[in-house]
């Protein structure tokens, strides 16, 4: 186990006041991180829970729907904490409506926040985490948060849908490029996850049904399945994965 430990680390969360975020930052501090929760909201109920582990946990403010925070966002973890060895990104944002009708601006929000800002946020983790690698050994670990529609098309949502296809492909160029520099890069693609994004799909008796009649593990998942995940590839037991994007889904794509 001692290969899962995450004692001494720090890890970056975005978006982990909630939901799938909030259930990572509780994995990585379960298994000996420091975090650092970022976003927009205040994740102070995540904060609370991590300091009751006896966990670190500074609170980030910082809006990124635009790349202007990134680079102090990154500076302000590692005056606080002392380093940064772990990056997930999980902050983004999703906008519906029929492709014939979908506007400009909700395909620039989208794209803004999902992939612009998760690359240079990337970016400036993995420029802290080669120095810190070279001096320690230690190997710096980026997670991102693709999707089901990384692999599939969806309907209603070009922007979010061409965003996180993007997730998929940058996944693999960062790790392409960083694995030599002592980084890992890969992908979490969550199913359909119990959050509060998804509280209208759960409630609609029909479209439960539908769903979860088509997951082969016969539930939704939960934000703690997503948690273990990255724990894993957040750990030394992945330091040999590269570039890949693993879907946490119950089976949905194997259906």
């Amino acid at each position: 186990m001692q290969q899962f430990d995450l004692t001494g680390r720090v890890a970056v969360v975005t978006g982990a006041n909630t939901g799938i975020g909030q259930g990572i930052a509780l994995a990585l501090a379960q298994a000996g991180a420091d975090i650092a929760a970022v976003g927009r909201s205040e994740a102070s109920e995540t904060a609370a829970k991590v300091k009751a582990m006896g966990r670190r946990c500074e609170l980030v403010s910082a809006d990124l729907s635009s790349i202007a925070p990134v680079g102090d966002v990154i500076e302000s973890v590692v005056d606080r904490l002392g380093r940064l060895d772990i990056l997930v990104n999980n902050a983004g944002i999703i906008r519906r409506d029929d492709a014939l009708d979908f506007s400009e601006a909700d395909w620039d929000a989208v794209m803004d926040t999902n992939l612009k800002t998760l690359f240079f946020l990337s970016q400036a983790a993995a420029r802290h985490m080669v120095g810190w690698s070279s001096q320690d050994g230690q190997r710096g670990k980026i997670i991102n948060i693709a999707s089901m529609l990384t692999f599939q098309g969806g309907i209603r949502v070009p922007s979010y849908t061409a965003s996180k296809s993007g997730v998929g492909g940058l996944t693999k160029l960062m790790a392409n490029e960083w694995a030599p520099r002592g980084i890992n890069v890969n992908a979490i693609a969550p199913g359909y996850i119990a959050t509060n994004n998804t509280a209208a799909l759960q409630t609609d008796e029909t479209r439960n049904r539908q769903i979860v009649e088509r997951i082969p593990e016969g539930r939704w998942g939960r934000p703690e399945d997503i948690g273990g995940a990255a724990v894993f590839l957040a750990s030394r037991a992945a330091d040999y994965v590269q570039g890949q994007v693993l879907a946490v889904d119950g089976g949905w794509l194997a259906r």
